[in-house]
C-alpha cells in the first residue's frame, strides 16, 4: 500500500503510509503543523536532522528545502495529521491580532513534542476523518485559529515566523548551495530560493563555481556519501537518500564511475580495517 490521504478541508489532512519507507524532497508553500499518531519521520534540512515519533508535534516553515523520509514503526503504519497555515489565513489572523516577541524571520523547525493543548486540538479532528465527512468551513477556521493561538501561547517567538509574509530575496549563491547541495531540487526551485530567474541562476552559478549546476551537485553529493561511508562508517544503503540520490543502484553506478570503486567495496574495506 502507498500513501493514503484523507482531507476534511483543503488545509487539514490525515495521511497514512504502510510501505517500507517513503521519501520526498520539498519546498513547502505554506507552514505545516504536524501531529504524529504512529510511525517515524526523519526531517533533513541544511543545518539539522530531526527524528520524530508517535505523539510528537512540530511546525515546518515554508520556503525551506526539506527532505522528508517516512517509516512505519513497531508494526504500525506511518500516520499523521497535518494542518496547513496558509499566508492568506495568517494575514487574516494578524490583521486582528498584534504580533509580539522576536519579529525577525526564524527558519528553524519548531518542536512541541507531546504538548497537551496542541494534542487536544488535533485529537478533536479525528472523528471527522472517521466519518468521511467534510469539516464545516466555520469549524475548520475555528480549529486552525485555535492552533495558531496555542502556538503563540507556548512559543513567544513563533510570530517571527507566522507573521512574516516576505518572499525569498537575492542571497549569496555560494553560501546557499554549500548548505543545500544534498537536496534533489529542480533548477527552478534553487533559482526561486536564491532570488533569481533560472537564466540568472545558471549564469551566476558558472561564475561562482566554474561548473554547471548538475556537475557540481553530483560531485558534492558523492563527496558527502564518501565521507559518510569512509569516516562515519555508514552503510551505503543508509547514505544514498540523505546524499541526494533517488535509488541505490543509480548511486552505486555513479559512485563507482567517479571514484573507481563501488560504495560497497569501500564500506567492506573500512569494516575490515577496523576489525
Amino acid at each position: 500500500m502507498g500513501f493514503e490521504t484523507k482531507h476534511i478541508t483543503p488545509d487539514i489532512k490525515l495521511s497514512q503510509f504502510e510501505g517500507r519507507f517513503f521519501k520526498t524532497e520539498v519546498v513547502f508553500e505554506h507552514h505545516i503543523l504536524v501531529w504524529f499518531i504512529s510511525g517515524e519521520t526523519k526531517i533533513i534540512q541544511a543545518d539539522a536532522t530531526y527524528i520524530f515519533k508517535a505523539g510528537d508535534i512540530f511546525l515546518l516553515p515554508r520556503n525551506q528545502l526539506t527532505t522528508v523520509i517516512n517509516y512505519p514503526k513497531d508494526g504500525k503504519p506511518h500516520k499523521a495529521v497535518a494542518m496547513y497555515l496558509t499566508k492568506e489565513r495568517l494575514k487574516d489572523f494578524y490583521s486582528r491580532h498584534k504580533a509580539t516577541g522576536n519579529l525577525r524571520p526564524l527558519k528553524k523547525v519548531y518542536i512541541f513534542k507531546k504538548h497537551p493543548l496542541l494534542e487536544s486540538c488535533f485529537a478533536s479532528l479525528l472523528p471527522y476523518f472517521d466519518l468521511n465527512e467534510n469539516l464545516p468551513q466555520n469549524i475548520a477556521s475555528i480549529k486552525i485559529e485555535e492552533a495558531i493561538s496555542i502556538l503563540r501561547a507556548i512559543d513567544k517567538d513563533v510570530d517571527g515566523l507566522l507573521a512574516n509574509f516576505g518572499e525569498p530575496g537575492k542571497i549569496n549563491l555560494s553560501d546557499f548551495m554549500e548548505r543545500h547541495y544534498m537536496f534533489n531540487m529542480t533548477m527552478e526551485k534553487f533559482s526561486y530560493l536564491t532570488g533569481r530567474s533560472v537564466a540568472t541562476f545558471r549564469r551566476d552559478f558558472k561564475k561562482v563555481f566554474n561548473k554547471t549546476p548538475q556537475k557540481w551537485l553530483t560531485e558534492k553529493r558523492l563527496e558527502l556519501a564518501h565521507y559518510q561511508i569512509s569516516v562515519k562508517q555508514a552503510k551505503p544503503s543508509d547514505v544514498y537518500l540523505e546524499a541526494g540520490f533517488e535509488n541505490l543502484s543509480h548511486f552505486s553506478f555513479v559512485f563507482k564511475n567517479h571514484f573507481g570503486y563501488s560504495p560497497n567495496s569501500l564500506s567492506s574495506k573500512i569494516v575490515s580495517a577496523s576489525d
